[in-house]
């Protein structure tokens, strides 16, 4: 095999594995722009539009305190 044959097949087994790990990433933004999409179809069923999710995170999560600190003061104190 002279040395044009070798960098030949160099070459080609590069732009093959360049055109696999392309199609790769084209199938994974594929992927991921259907849950994307999915994600946004949820936060639109719950009402909460993306550029309010961070205040519906933390309202959610000071609900959560409050609920926990409700449950809390109404064991007896003496169970602890």
């Amino acid at each position: 095999m002279s040395e044009y044959d070798k960098s030949i097949n160099e070459i080609k087994e590069k732009l093959d594995k360049a055109k696999n790990l392309r199609i790769r990433a084209e199938a994974r933004i594929e992927q991921l722009n259907r849950q994307r999409q999915d994600l946004l179809k949820e936060m639109e069923e719950l009402g909460v539009k993306p550029e309010e999710l961070d205040n519906e995170i933390k309202r959610l999560r000071e609900e959560i305190e409050g609920l926990i600190r409700q449950a809390d003061e109404m064991l007896p104190s003496d169970l602890l």
